[in-house]
């Protein structure tokens, strides 16, 4: 395992620990991705997926902005087939199917109001995307019996974004934790440094070889996120 797999698998334990000691806001959120430019050249699908963030700073009147770590998966395609297990088990058949996904890791800088039932804001994001293409067999979408990621690539990227929050009242101080609880809307462009990938398609079997078709480009990306964020009474929350 290289060492980019090694810290894209890390990193939701590592978040999960980091929110749990440290955070003052969480948010998770459903993600619809548009390829752009170059890169929209070359995968036509809208990609679907999600992200979550943790943001370490208590924005206040005096200092209105927060930073933190944002976390976001896109699969920007699927396919899928039946396929004999093997040549001399052919009256055994399994489902095959592939995935191209893009993971995103940032830190996240945020201009926000401290104050307020609605409250708009501005992002600054820098950090890099991981791409890979993965293969599973499953035993007819029931077990998984092998997976392998079949190309891989890391690139670097920054972007910004636009949003806004509205205040659910019924949850405030749900808990000793939670303070607050808020719909977030939100849109946010990527640009995506050069990478190289697969799309759908691009994995062809001849001879009992698989034979790649590999794109190159940019991989700028449009994402349009609904969720909720929910803010906690914890450290850092005393400044002045």
């Amino acid at each position: 395992m290289n060492k980019y797999k090694f810290f894209i698998l890390m990193l939701p334990f590592l978040l999960i620990c980091a929110g749990n000691v440290f955070a003052q806001s969480a948010g998770l959120n459903l993600t619809l991705g548009f390829p752009m430019n170059e890169f929209k050249d070359n995968v036509k699908r809208t990609g679907i997926g999600g992200s979550g963030q943790f943001l370490f700073w208590t924005p206040t009147e005096k200092y209105p902005y927060s930073f933190g770590i944002n976390l976001g998966f896109i699969n920007y395609g699927s396919e899928s087939r039946i396929e004999p297990f093997n040549d001399r088990i052919p009256d055994v058949v399994v489902d095959v199917d592939r995935t191209n996904n893009l993971v995103n890791l940032h830190l996240l800088g945020q201009i926000i109001p401290p104050t307020g039932s609605i409250r708009p804001y501005l992002e600054v994001l820098v950090g890099g995307a991981y791409i890979y293409t993965e293969t599973r067999i499953n035993s007819r979408g029931v077990d998984e019996v092998v997976s392998s990621v079949n190309f891989d690539d890391w690139t670097l990227n920054y972007g910004g974004g636009a949003g806004i929050q509205f205040q659910l009242p019924a949850l405030n101080n749900a808990s000793p934790v939670i303070s607050s609880v808020f719909i977030d809307l939100k849109v946010r462009y990527i640009n995506g440094l050069e990478a190289q990938y697969l799309k759908e398609g691009s994995v062809s079997v001849e001879r009992g070889r698989a034979i790649y078709d590999v794109s190159k480009s940019r991989t700028d990306l449009l994402t349009v996120n609904i969720g909720a964020v929910v803010y906690f009474n914890n450290l850092f929350s005393d400044r002045e």
